[in-house]
């Protein structure tokens, strides 16, 4: 599990690491924004507001534009006016400074349990392999790699072959807090897996009812005449 800490403040940022890090989280710190656009994809994100080269709140909207990372905030500002700024702005929680380790932690282990489908072993359609417990998909002898929410959609379908999942079911258990574009973006969301996954199986779309995942379609062998 990776997490990208962005503070700039060090002696924090030791402290923080140092505790997830022995909770058993790979954890990379940055202390700039720019630095955190450059970083390579993790599994969360904890954001100070305060950075030396940008809001924290502008990068929190550019994470969750470009990407469905989990993220939690870091700030001194704890006002109510300033909380519902950064849970607006795409954070899944907003952890206020001076913090307990023991309240981030179980803040982190919560957003990260929220956000990740729980596991039950392998699902296969077809040639499709998903493991639930590592978060692994896997196509033949080929690893794909899907988004936070991308799998968490795709957990939902595997663990019922067949079967059609309803919209309001997939936006519920996906999207925490949906808007009033969640159901556009999940037919986005739902295009992109396909995408992903090939011709691996079929993610069919029931119109006004939901999604269901079935095997590959085989090819049927041509006839030939016997002579």
């Amino acid at each position: 599990m990776r997490i990208l800490l962005v503070e700039d403040d060090y002696r924090i940022a030791g402290i923080v690491k140092t505790a997830l890090e022995h909770d058993g989280y790979h954890v990379v710190h940055v202390p700039m924004a720019a630095d955190a656009l450059a970083a390579p994809q993790c599994d969360l994100v904890l954001l100070d507001i305060g950075l030396p080269d940008g809001d924290g709140l502008t990068l929190c909207r550019q994470l969750r534009r470009d990407s469905d990372v989990a993220i939690i905030l870091l700030t001194a500002r704890g006002d109510e006016r300033a909380r519902i700024a950064g849970l607006r702005s795409g954070a899944d929680d907003y952890i206020v400074k001076p913090f307990s380790l023991g309240e981030m932690q179980a803040r982190v282990d919560a957003v990260i349990r929220r956000a990740r489908p729980r596991g039950t072993g392998i699902r296969t359609v077809g040639d499709l392999h998903v493991d639930l417990d590592r978060h692994t998909v896997v196509v033949g002898d080929t690893t794909i790699v899907l988004a936070r929410k991308e799998f968490h959609l795709l957990a939902l379908l595997v663990a019922q072959p067949g079967v059609v999942i309803e919209r309001e079911r997939l936006i519920a258990e996906v999207w925490l807090r949906p808007g009033p574009g969640t159901s556009r973006t999940l037919d986005v969301h739902m295009a992109r897996l396909r995408a992903k996954l090939g011709d691996a199986v079929r993610v069919e779309t029931v119109r006004g009812v939901g999604y269901r995942i079935l095997p590959a379609r085989r090819a049927q062998p041509t006839s030939q005449a016997v002579t």
